[in-house]
């Protein structure tokens, strides 16, 4: 009975097939379609719908307004003659996620394509720039704008775009849209279709407005995501460096986070960061050789409202492009300046371990466990630098083409 019951497992990123749609006829083509990287929120931590074979869970959207078609597929469903075992109730999972007025056949929903061409972006126009493809041999124009809950109908496509947070953000939840001091930054793809230009949805961020004692505001990246078939291509980059350059103009704001990082914002940050930073005064080459100061500290601050632990990672990125790494000197002068750094967390582990060779017996903390544990930390510190420095150079590869 096990093995029987075992057949009617699904792996949920395989069984939701996702699509961004602007014309009928990519409802049937499944290379318009695309899967998720998580379903655990929904569907628990083994990503696993029971009671089905050949489950498909259909999630498509209109590509500009995001209006939805949710259908449900299988080739065969557990029934009481399985031991009373029941499938699980898919639809109600997705319900709790996926607003109310989604369509569930594809005649209304292809009605609604229809009308895809009176869609248009909410927001004000920050920043416009084009991209090549080279499927198509030409360039494709994206625009990026700034969105709050008081245009019309912008509450209501929210709550479809958030929907994807879900599948692609391992630790997604969805804000409180009441909150005001939420911003929203969207991304669009102008395209043409039956000589209409027309608006699809690429990606988008919100940003939390935090109040800084006794007059400033810090503004906090909470959300990012460049939706599957865009990304690769730029537009994080672009999204992320529009989004800086509309603080930066703003007296009020102290400087920019992000909560909770991942790896790869990191990485996209580190290079925007990077990019607008190069051509300050206090990032020349002559500078960075003098070390990192207080004078990059305050210009970076001032004018690119980036943060002092931030100011820093840049000063390393560029004091290594301006560092010849085959020159001996030059080389042992950019490891120690970094691992100075890198250090720290060391030196307050032996300012711990200090406190407790004063407390606990000599047998219960040896020499030897000591010496271990030195050799432990210079291993990590190396390894933490070589990391360092491979990750830098990704930057500076990008930096080199951009």
């Amino acid at each position: 009975m096990e093995k029987k019951l075992a057949e009617y497992k699904c792996n949920t990123n395989e069984a939701i097939q996702l699509k961004l749609v602007r014309f009928p006829e990519e409802l049937e083509d499944d290379n318009t379609t695309f899967n998720p990287e998580y379903s655990h929120q929904v569907f628990g931590d083994d990503e696993v719908a029971f009671g089905y074979k050949g489950l498909k869970i259909l999630l498509y959207y209109i590509a500009g307004n995001l209006s939805t078609l949710f259908r449900i597929e299988y080739t065969s469903k557990v029934n009481e003659k399985f031991d009373c075992v029941e499938a699980d109730d898919v639809e109600s999972k997705i319900r709790e996620i996926i607003p109310p007025g989604f369509c569930t056949n594809t005649d209304d929903f292809v009605s609604l394509l229809e009308k895809e061409v009176n869609f248009k972006p909410f927001g004000t126009l920050l920043h416009t720039y084009s991209v090549h493809n080279e499927e198509a041999g030409d360039d494709i124009t994206y625009q990026i704008y700034k969105a709050d809950m008081t245009c019309p109908g912008f509450q209501e496509y929210h709550e479809r775009l958030q929907t994807f947070l879900m599948w692609f953000i391992e630790t997604a939840s969805f804000i409180d849209v009441d909150d005001e001091r939420w911003n929203y930054f969207l991304v669009f793809e102008k395209y043409n279709k039956d000589g209409a230009t027309l608006f699809a949805t690429v990606g988008y961020m919100t940003v939390y407005n935090y109040y800084v004692y006794p007059d400033k505001t810090r503004p906090r990246v909470s959300q990012m995501l460049i939706l599957p078939p865009f990304q690769g291509e730029g537009h994080g980059a672009q999204l992320l460096e529009t989004v800086h350059r509309y603080y930066m103009s703003s007296p009020t704001v102290l400087d920019i986070t992000a909560e909770d990082p991942s790896e790869n914002y990191v990485k996209l940050r580190d290079f925007v960061l990077v990019k607008l930073c190069k051509d300050l005064f206090c990032f020349s080459p002559g500078r960075l050789m003098q070390g990192f100061s207080q004078e990059m500290v305050v210009e970076a601050q001032q004018k690119l409202k980036i943060n002092k632990q931030h100011a820093r990672r840049v000063y390393e990125i560029l004091r290594l492009r301006a560092t010849d790494m085959g020159d001996a000197e030059q080389s042992r002068s950019y490891r120690l300046d970094v691992k100075r750094r890198l250090i720290g967390p060391y030196k307050k582990k032996q300012r711990e371990l200090a406190k407790m060779r004063r407390c606990l017996r000599p047998e219960e903390l040896t020499n030897q466990l000591n010496q271990i544990d030195l050799n432990m930390q210079h291993e990590q510190l190396e390894e933490s630098f070589q990391q360092l420095v491979s990750d830098y150079r990704r930057v500076l590869e990008r930096l080199a083409q951009a």
